[in-house]
């Protein structure tokens, strides 16, 4: 059985050894590593992908006594268990149709449990895949009942992260801390330019040579949550604003499906406002 452990910890000599003869005491073979020291906090991380025939329960109670030693904040996963994961869209169904595809592909190591949108416009595409769906109106009025439903809902069907595929509401922060580094958006990347509607026919505007886009995770604080992947795209006067858009929508797709990719398969581990991603 393949297995997953992620740490972080101050950085000192021999944690690298610390891990390695943990996974040889429990007769485990590595099948990748990926280490990364940051200089600025002293910091060491680690990603390691192996393979055994030990249980997890064991496993958790074997890496205690290292992880405490080294004063590592860690987890382990079975490479098996597929995250549970709700998608929230609005009108755009870019990003929430690619990212159907490449989960029924095999592209995406996810089960998508739930759509949930503040309009109808995705019922018949999450019909379509057998997915549930859920309608919530969201408004000055009904924000707060909305949310508290959106809350029961990931509580229910026990949903391991969230992605916001092109939703075009501002979450409130009891779900941005219940959800803290489970909650990953997408947005193009003129920000904090080009706010409000038709970002890309203000870029139009002021003839903008670059297009792009970046996935993050979601904090209280408005579209500067730590950053997990970007992409970009160079246009030049040739292009309409309407061309701008679907270049846009297809830089979109692909960060967004990277970015979901790399959460999945626990490649990405905070660092304060940043992220180290073990792509």
């Amino acid at each position: 059985m393949d297995f997953v452990v992620t740490l972080s910890c101050p950085d000192k000599p021999g944690l690298v050894l610390s891990v390695s003869g943990w996974l040889v005491c429990n007769d485990c073979n590595i099948l990748g590593s990926d280490q990364f020291r940051d200089e600025v906090s002293n910091t060491f991380f680690m990603r390691v992908h192996f393979e055994g025939s030990v249980d997890l329960d064991r496993l958790n109670r074997s890496f205690e006594p290292v992880a405490k030693e080294n004063e590592m904040a860690w987890q382990i996963w079975r490479c098996s268990d597929k995250p549970r994961v709700l998608i929230m869209v609005s009108k755009q169904d870019h990003c929430l149709t690619d990212l159907l595809y490449r989960t029924r592909k095999g592209e995406l190591p996810i089960n998508i449990e739930l759509i949930c949108s503040n309009h109808r416009d995705a019922y018949s595409t999450a019909a379509a895949e057998d997915i549930d769906f859920l309608h919530l109106t969201v408004n000055q009025e009904t924000k707060a009942e909305a949310e508290a439903k959106l809350l029961a809902e990931i509580k229910d069907r026990r949903i391991d992260f969230v992605v916001l595929a092109r939703y075009m509401q501002i979450l409130g922060s009891g779900i941005c801390a219940a959800m803290e580094g489970r909650i990953i958006n997408i947005h193009h990347s003129f920000l904090p330019g080009f706010k409000g509607a038709k970002p890309y026919h203000q870029a139009f505007d002021r003839g903008v040579k670059l297009i792009g886009a970046t996935a993050h995770y979601v904090t209280a604080d408005l579209d500067e949550g730590p950053i997990i992947e970007q992409g970009v795209e160079r246009v030049d006067h040739r292009k309409t604003a309407g061309e701008l858009v679907a270049v846009g929508r297809d830089i979109e797709r692909m960060v967004l499906s990277k970015a979901v990719g790399y959460h999945a398969e626990h490649r990405v581990l905070l660092n304060g406002e940043r992220t180290v991603v073990f792509s």
